[in-house]
């Protein structure tokens, strides 16, 4: 899957096509650089899920939880600040990542060595006209 977005008004449409598109997934890894957008397309995904939490990064907390409408957890991780892998362990991650809940997280390659061996990576990348291309595809 491959999506370039010319506006913000897009997100919503983005982020049903990515969850729609991988209907039995629930890992999904965003990898970007700093201010691609990462955060603004998670948000844009759980309203899509009917979370009905305020989101918001759990850069310091690294994890945050968010309960949709209809009771389900989605887990939003954010691994910018950790040193090591074993960090992300310390928090419970295998437990997360194999609850068969959403999990979306963020800065992924800080704990490769850890992650499951299927996911769906979505790589977010700007464009030098600001565009924003979203990549997707699933990881074995």
């Amino acid at each position: 899957m491959k999506i370039e977005l010319k506006s913000l008004q897009e997100l919503p449409g983005t982020a049903e096509k990515l969850i729609g598109g991988f209907k039995d997934e629930r890992i999904f890894a965003f990898y970007g650089k700093m201010g691609a957008g990462k955060t603004t397309f998670i948000k844009e995904i759980c309203t899509f899920l009917e979370v009905e939490d305020v989101v918001t990064s759990p850069t310091f907390a690294l994890i945050n939880e968010y309960i949709t409408a209809s009771g389900d957890s989605v887990f939003h991780f954010d691994f910018y600040r950790i040193e090591k892998a074993s960090e992300a362990m310390n928090i419970g991650f295998e437990e997360y990542i194999y609850s068969e809940d959403y999990c979306l997280i963020e800065w992924p390659e800080k704990v490769e060595e850890i992650m499951p061996d299927r996911f769906v990576k979505v790589t977010i990348t700007e464009k030098e006209n600001g565009n924003r291309v979203i990549e997707a595809q699933v990881i074995n």
